[in-house]
């Protein structure tokens, strides 16, 4: 290929914002190696988001989830979607594609999950399949799923993924967790599945002064963190943290009027502010941090080597941050304390016992999962007949 091999990458976060912020990563590893990148985003903006220079960011009219369950989608004005807004999206996305003429399509959990956006995504991938030479697809699946509740849909998953995909890249490290572990039907599709180690952003990490000494507790960008915030809040005093200072980065989704509770309710020596994009390097300076269980923060975590409790979401179907998170354990690399058993006691006793761990040896899984997954994408194009 004598240009720039060119890669669309597709994401559509409907909670939290991990999924789009793992993609962002992927997609700056594009642009480090070479490649022309559009990332088209469908979710709910997030302010956030940064270092994406060299990279052409889409933002499609976005939807969130009404809930955990997912059932519901909304649009940006709180109503849910309808058909007529389903017809703009397809007809935005396709036309996106159009433009690009991508070489390669990268789209995030689809075929394994997000199922409720098949109504654009399908039609996509027939567009792509109908083109000579046809653009490579594949799909950016995280080490583990939620829990199969229904899986007569590993059957579409499969179907969709051999009629329509060159590859499933799983952004995990099969020594910690095999993907069969959560999708049963993966020796189908072993062929297929390319492991490429967990996605950390190590390239566009602002630098800070802040977080040096201090215990950092987080809950990602869902509004889900308040029952951990005003637990960490309580437990401080009982901990042997209790004279270090504490910051609460609060998602900006959250409740003004519980943020608000929340400042109150802190007291001297604890900051409360909103989420920061220089969140990875405050924990490479921090003293403890404590989080949820998703994907991006506990491996940002891991790459800092900071001591760590994690409290996994378990709303809704969720099951795979528990899982996580439960492994990692075993492995002595953080603590956990289950969302069930959330008291202040049982937080300041994980506190206690994280703050006397040993720091994780560099080389405990692999990190390297954004470049890798440009480095088999390239791999995939230099084969093309």
């Amino acid at each position: 290929m004598s240009r720039s091999p060119r890669v669309m990458i597709y994401v559509q976060h409907l909670l939290g914002v991990g999924h789009l912020h793992r993609v962002a990563a992927i997609a700056r590893a594009a642009h480090r190696g070479g490649c022309e990148t559009l990332l088209v985003s469908g979710g709910m903006p997030d302010p956030t988001l940064h270092g994406l220079e060299g990279v052409r960011f889409v933002q499609l009219p976005p939807t969130r989830a009404k809930d955990a369950s997912f059932r519901i989608l909304l649009d940006e004005n709180g109503d849910p979607i309808t058909d007529a807004w389903r017809a703009m999206r397809i007809l935005r996305l396709t036309t996106l594609f159009d433009d690009f003429a991508p070489d390669a399509v990268l789209t995030e959990l689809f075929p394994f999950g997000r199922r409720p956006m098949r109504f654009e995504l399908l039609p996509l991938l027939e567009r792509m399949r109908s083109l000579s030479p046809r653009p490579r697809a594949f799909s950016s699946v995280r080490d583990i799923l939620v829990d199969r509740t229904k899986p007569e849909r590993d059957l579409d998953t499969i179907a969709w993924l051999q009629k329509f995909y060159d590859g499933a890249f799983v952004h995990g490290d099969d020594r910690l967790v095999p993907f069969e572990k959560t999708f049963p039907l993966a020796e189908r599709i072993a062929g297929q599945l390319h492991y490429t180690g967990y996605i950390v952003e190590q390239h566009a990490i602002p630098e800070t002064a802040d977080g040096a000494g201090e215990v950092l507790v987080s809950a990602g960008g869902g509004a889900v963190g308040m029952p951990l915030f005003r637990c960490a809040v309580a437990a401080r005093p009982l901990s042997a943290a209790r004279e270090l200072p504490w910051r609460i980065l609060v998602s900006r989704q959250e409740d003004p009027a519980e943020v608000a509770e929340l400042q109150q309710l802190a007291g001297p020596g604890v900051i409360v502010e909103p989420v920061r994009p220089d969140f990875p390097g405050m924990l490479r300076r921090c003293r403890l941090s404590i989080s949820k269980a998703g994907y991006n923060t506990v491996m940002e975590t891991l790459a800092s080597r900071a001591q760590a409790v994690v409290v996994p979401f378990a709303g809704g179907e969720e099951t795979e941050q528990a899982l996580r998170a439960n492994l990692l354990a075993e492995r002595g690399l953080l603590r956990t304390v289950r969302e069930s058993g959330l008291t202040p006691e049982a937080l300041a006793r994980a506190i206690d016992e994280a703050l006397v761990m040993p720091k994780a040896p560099e080389a405990a899984i692999r990190l390297d999962g954004a470049d890798e997954t440009i480095r088999l994408i390239r791999r995939f194009l230099a084969e093309r007949p």
